[in-house]
């Protein structure tokens, strides 16, 4: 018999290789990946904007990302309300969307309208340093969650599966330790570390909030709590 419980991470449903329709399933699953694969790849491109963060003041970063957030914005709201728009929406970028962005009862943005969402929210509210880390981690440690646990995902965590929420874990764990530091102390990659942690269960929740909103700003507060706590004489604006 087929499991029709809702998959770890967005898979389509398990195949029992004794089902007469095997074949079309597997062929289903695996044009699932591979469009999520293309979805990821997109996706990081994204990480352009912590990269360039890291070059160009706040004002600076903001006249990049607001205009560029602004025309995602209008585009994707009036996909719902316009028809041409729609349709050119749909016949570009369709086959990258989700069944939850293209349902017109409850107009949910796009992942991409998202992340721009976020990452202007963390240039507007956090120092240089916890947005260039926070949203580096959105970028790689979502993409790499998603890609593990959707096709290695069988043990379930919270709302994800467990092989992807360990991916999300140990990814986050090398991006903070290649991503800028203030003075380099050992307590501030302890600090990064538990940061995401508090990353991967914002991932792995059920939460109504798009991911990309809630993995950014719950590492990026988790951060400038942790450097008050326990490193306060750190400026935290030392890069911007």
């Amino acid at each position: 018999m087929i499991n029709h419980h809702p998959p770890l991470n967005d898979e389509p449903p398990p195949v029992n290789p004794d089902h007469p329709t095997v074949e079309p399933q597997l062929h289903i699953i695996e044009h699932e990946y591979s469009v999520e694969v293309i979805r990821k790849s997109v996706h990081l491109v994204s990480l352009s904007i912590p990269i360039v963060y890291y070059f160009v003041d706040k004002p600076m970063a903001l006249t990049l990302v607001i205009p560029l957030m602004t025309v995602f914005l209008v585009i994707d709201l009036a996909r719902y309300y316009n028809q041409s728009v729609e349709h050119f929406v749909h016949k570009y970028f369709g086959f990258m969307m989700r069944k939850r962005e293209i349902d017109k009862k409850r107009k949910t943005l796009n992942g991409a309208t998202y992340v721009l969402i976020a990452a202007t929210i963390c240039v507007l509210i956090f120092p240089k340093i916890i947005t260039i880390t926070s949203f580096s981690i959105l970028i790689i440690s979502d993409i790499t969650s998603a890609l593990v646990g959707r096709r290695f995902g069988k043990h379930r965590f919270i709302a994800k599966s467990l092989e992807g929420s360990s991916a999300f874990f140990f990814s986050a764990i090398i991006v903070v330790a290649l991503t800028p530091k203030i003075e380099y102390h050992f307590a501030e990659y302890l600090i990064g570390v538990a940061a995401a942690l508090v990353g991967t269960i914002a991932e792995a929740l059920p939460a109504d909030i798009d991911d990309n909103l809630s993995i950014p700003l719950s590492v990026g507060a988790s951060l400038w709590l942790l450097y008050y706590l326990f490193l306060p004489a750190l400026n935290v604006y030392k890069l911007g």
